[in-house]
Parts: structure tokens; sequence; C-alpha cells
């Protein structure tokens, strides 16, 4: 993913949601609109998340130290499990809790034109927002459809951005359709359905961000074309004549160890295989940029040791394969 073109889709986010909520809270101070205060709510938390986001790939960029070998990359995927705690409990729950005391205490909405105006320039906002996520995402989706991408995604802030504004969209539009039934029938309990409603949104959002972050968190492999390519560029056919086992880990978004066993001739010289070695890590860098950290362990293949290492969930033609006969 690009870093950059992540956070582009994160600032426009951030100020759209900041100046939608200042709005939002000074449209429920005029008209008392439980749907306009948790809004604002809703608004507020995500521009906590937004900075969150920024504030995870920061940290994400500092060096390795002996206590972190391995760099600090998964600060962004810490970070982005965090918004889904705050999405849920902040956004989520005060919805909730917010439309229940509506529905059981309602009154009616004063100065209309208020919170109306402030939805429909919120919704522009929004689209705003969203359009640009969009944009960002079409340049790494490729022929992935949306639910693919989101699932996929190694870096967690394009996804992010696009479920939280895709939420806040729809919970316009739900506020919206609250304060208008409050508005026709005169009965403020339409205004805290559209509340509840709201906060059921909110909290299952929340609950896909986590899963997918929690995914990254416990760390996912490369992708399949990324897998393929390795493959690809380990085997040489001369010295490093397949691979009896391989390994993926992404450490970061951004930052990819492949560990493998390769299988070697059993004549070659131990100069020979590190020339080989070195030769193999060179191609895998080039083949797949983020391929930093790489561990090739020269073996003589044997259905023993490729059993050991063997993946269960390989599918056909996977990293599992046997070497080139020799």
């Amino acid at each position: 993913m690009s870093a950059s073109g992540g956070t582009r889709a994160i600032v426009a986010a951030l100020g759209a949601n900041l100046a939608i909520a200042a709005s939002k809270f000074v449209a429920f101070a005029f008209s008392g609109s439980s749907s306009m205060l948790a809004e604002g709510v809703h608004s507020l938390a995500d521009s906590g998340n937004q900075a969150l986001l920024l504030i995870g790939g920061k940290k994400a960029q500092r060096e390795a130290t002996p206590q972190h070998p391995f760099g600090y990359g998964r600060e962004r995927y810490i970070y982005a499990f965090l918004v889904s705690i705050v999405l849920f409990s902040v956004g989520g729950m005060f919805a909730i809790y917010e439309g229940y005391e509506k529905i059981q205490h309602p009154h009616e909405i004063e100065h209309w034109y208020w919170p109306v105006g402030v939805l429909v320039f919120a919704i522009i906002a929004e689209g705003f927002s969203f359009r640009t996520a969009i944009k960002e995402s079409n340049e790494l989706r490729g022929s992935l459809s949306w639910s693919q991408f989101i699932r996929r995604a190694k870096a967690p802030e394009l996804p992010v951005v696009l479920l939280e504004d895709f939420g806040a969209l729809i919970g316009l539009i739900l506020a919206l359709g609250g304060v208008g039934l409050a508005l026709l029938t005169g009965d403020g309990v339409w205004d805290g359905i559209g509340t509840v409603c709201i906060g059921v949104l909110l909290v299952l959002i929340a609950l896909v961000l986590a899963a997918e972050t929690k995914s990254l968190l416990l760390g996912e492999s490369a992708g399949l074309e990324d897998v393929k390519k390795i493959e690809t560029a380990i085997v040489d056919g001369h010295t490093v004549t397949g691979i009896i086992h391989m390994r993926t880990l992404h450490l970061g978004p951004e930052e990819l160890l492949v560990a493998a066993k390769i299988a070697v001739r059993h004549d070659d010289t131990a100069a020979q295989i590190a020339t080989a070695i070195d030769a193999a890590e060179a191609r895998i860098r080039e083949a797949v940029p983020i391929a930093r950290v790489i561990y090739l362990e020269p073996d003589i293949y044997s259905e023993a040791e490729a059993a050991k290492g063997a993946d269960p969930e390989a599918t056909p033609g996977g990293p599992d394969r046997h070497p080139a006969d020799h």
C-alpha cells in the first residue's frame, strides 16, 4: 500500500469529521435532537480514530532496536485495533444509550432547520472524504471486490477509513430519516429510534474492523501473487533446485519476512550454496521489494523434511513444492 495514499485519505477524513462534529454539536444545542448528539459524538470519535491512525503510522517508522529487532511496523495494526475499540465504545454504545433514553423520554425537535441543514452539509463533507478514500483505494484494489480488498489489505489505514466513511454516510441518512419522521409525526420517539440504529451500525462496523485488524496483529502471510513471485525467484534450477517448505509473515504493512528451507544438490560446495543463496535473496527483493527480512536454509530434499514443514492449508502450486528432478 502507498503510505502517502493512506495518509491523504486519513487527513481528508480528519478535516471533514472535525468540521462536521462542530456543526452537529451546534445543531444539537439549538434543536435538542438526540440523533444530532449521537452523530456529533460519532464524528468526534472518528476524528480521534484518524488521529490514532496518524500516530500509528508515525510510530511505525522508528528504527529497529535490540529489544525489537524486526522494527515497529505492527504499530499500525495496534492503532487500527484501538480504532475499532473506540468506535465500538465511544461511538456505538453511546449512541445506543442516547437513543434508548430518547425513546423512554421523547420530546419534540426544536428549530428543525438546524439539524436538517447540518445533516445535508455533513452528507456532502462525508461524501468528499469517502470519494478520496475510494480514489486512493482504487489505485491498489485492482480486480478485487471491495469486500476482498478490505479482507486482504495488509495496510489497515484505507480499509479503516473506507468503513468509517461508509458507516458515517449511512448513519447520516439514518439520522436524517429519524429527524424527518420526528418532524412529520411530531413524535420524538422516531429521533430516538434513528439514534439507536446509528449505534447498532457503528457496533457492527467496529466488530468487522476488530476482526480484520486482529488477523493482522496475529500475523498474516504474503498475498498469493507475492508468494508465487517469491517461489519463482528462489529456484534457479542449478544450485537451488526447489523449495522444501516456505513461510512468509508480514512484520508490518510494508515489510515482509521470508523463511524457506531450500533444496540444493548433494555435491555442491559450501561456497556454491552461499553464492546461490545470496543470488536468490537478491532476486526475491527485486521481485517483491517489501521482502526485507529473508532466511534461506539449504538442505538435501527428502520427503520427511518436506512433510515436517508442510502447510495443511497450502493450495496446489503453493509454497510447499517438491524440487525439480535432478
